[in-house]
């Protein structure tokens, strides 16, 4: 066996100044640099423990709240959002329904070999804007690198802590027979925006993603209405009609919808008649739905309307005594018709 020469390195790999590269993620200088100037200069050097591989965060003296979350959405970017945003949009409002106050998130980064840097700026300077916006830090996170193929661009998976401020949890258990269902605004917008921009459909005015932070109204319903508010859930994934059938589930009541009463935009309500969507099925990101004692209803209206990005709130339904459904629409064709719990996605990667 011959001895090792003296002076023998890992071959190099090369490393670009416009793409990522499999260097960008083994470890050493490339991937030190690819940290320093092209994420965490981004999200601002105060906010990210960079030499460190834990955050200390001092001590925390109130209930504390954990979320995670993954973020694939095809394409990066679509009208009114990006997978950024969108990546802290969703953890602060995992939270925020949650009601807790949100302080933290992590950021984890899996990047695919040739994405070009330019995006990756594009993405982190929006994850920037959005988490300064949303007055949360950013303290920790984690890089990889894979091969051409092996991924779409870029995946995140964030991490978000936050603290409640009160003793109330917001569970669906507590949704008692004649609680009003109340929508924060127009619904199907995200959905329909993500469809639309993957299949290139042309749409003018193309429809727009409600991606937005929550926490504010969030906090604002939950200090106004104390417990006559229920519970709250971002109609994500599944659109409204899988949060209906989560709330009928564990509340052992059954959910009724008006669906004269939805508010749509009239874009979206064209795309959904175009392409035969049902606008409850369709994700939301920035829109939620609250159960609410009915002598409350006026009052949640008006935080939810003195909240600009929810124009247009109203009450779609109420809860009702367990009947054959667990969810029931008023389609304003006689009889109610039960409306079907979502089987699959009717649109894969929309967050």
């Amino acid at each position: 066996m011959k001895p090792v020469a003296r002076g023998a390195a890992c071959p190099a790999v090369p490393v670009s100044n416009e793409t990522v590269t499999l260097s960008h993620g083994e470890g050493g200088r490339a991937m030190r640099r690819l940290i320093r100037d092209q994420i965490a200069a981004k999200l601002g050097r105060g906010n990210v423990q960079l030499h460190s591989d834990a955050a200390c965060l001092g001590r925390i003296t109130k209930e504390i709240a954990i979320t995670t979350d993954s973020y694939v959405v095809s394409p990066l970017f679509f009208p009114g959002g990006d997978i950024g945003s969108l990546a802290v949009h969703g953890t602060v409002n995992d939270l925020a329904m949650a009601g807790a106050t949100p302080c933290y998130l992590t950021l984890s980064l899996i990047l695919e070999e040739g994405l070009p840097l330019a995006t990756l700026g594009r993405v982190i300077d929006s994850v920037a804007e959005a988490a300064s916006n949303c007055d949360v830090k950013i303290v920790a996170g984690d890089t990889k690198v894979v091969p051409k193929g092996a991924a779409d661009g870029i995946f995140i998976n964030t991490t978000g802590v936050g603290v409640h401020s009160t003793g109330q949890r917001m569970t669906a258990s507590r949704i008692q027979p004649g609680d009003a269902l109340l929508v924060s605004g127009p619904i199907a917008r995200h959905g329909l925006a993500v469809l639309a921009a993957r299949e290139s459909l042309g749409f003018d005015p193309p429809p727009e993603s409600d991606s937005a932070p929550l926490h504010r109204i969030a906090a604002e319903l939950l200090e106004t209405l104390g417990d006559d508010l229920r519970t709250m859930r971002d109609a994500t994934r599944g659109g409204i009609a899988a949060v209906m059938h989560e709330w009928a589930e564990e509340s052992a009541n059954a959910m009724w919808i008006d669906e004269s009463q939805l508010p749509l935009l009239p874009e979206s309500r064209g795309v959904c008649e175009l392409l035969g969507l049902d606008p409850l099925l369709v994700a939301n990101e920035g829109t939620f739905v609250a159960a609410i004692a009915p002598h409350r209803v006026d009052d949640a209206l008006s935080v939810m309307r003195s909240h600009s990005r929810c124009g247009q709130p109203a009450q779609i339904g109420h809860a009702r005594a367990r009947e054959l459904s667990p969810v029931l629409v008023s389609r304003g064709l006689g009889a109610d018709q039960p409306l079907d719990e979502p089987i699959a996605a009717m649109l894969p990667r929309i967050c």
